[in-house]
């Protein structure tokens, strides 16, 4: 369990990223749309693990893969803007956050399930015990 200032930390981050993303590391990106979903914070915060969504598909091994390369430039940028708030700044660890696809993949299995409407005497469908 995160502590209260492990998960303020990580929002702090989280923001601070997204606005990067759009300002200083936009030509990082090749024209993607790159939205941070969650950072986590190990409890000595000096690890910063950031969970990325890339849009469209076909580019996010591509940019992701230019955003770990640049991760020093990242921390830099992320320094200046958390300077006054953190001792030390977090180490950036960038995972491609798969969370959609999960979603998409779950919501398949429950429409393809043929589930039998109940019997006259009550029971669910054709099971019996």
């Amino acid at each position: 369990m995160e502590s209260k200032r492990q998960q303020k930390v990580g929002r702090q981050i989280q923001k601070d990223l997204g606005d990067m993303f759009q300002k200083e590391a936009a030509h990082l990106l090749d024209s993607s749309l790159v939205t941070v979903t969650g950072v986590k914070v190990s409890p000595d915060l000096s690890i910063a693990r950031a969970y990325v969504s890339i849009l469209p598909d076909n580019k996010k091994q591509s940019v992701l893969e230019s955003l770990k390369e640049n991760s020093k430039f990242l921390r830099q940028k992320l320094g200046v803007r958390v300077r006054h708030q953190l001792r030390i700044v977090p180490e950036i660890h960038l995972y491609l956050d798969d969370t959609l696809e999960y979603v998409e993949k779950m919501d398949k299995l429950f429409s393809g399930l043929v589930i039998p409407p109940p019997g006259d005497d009550g029971t669910e469908g054709d099971y019996k015990l």
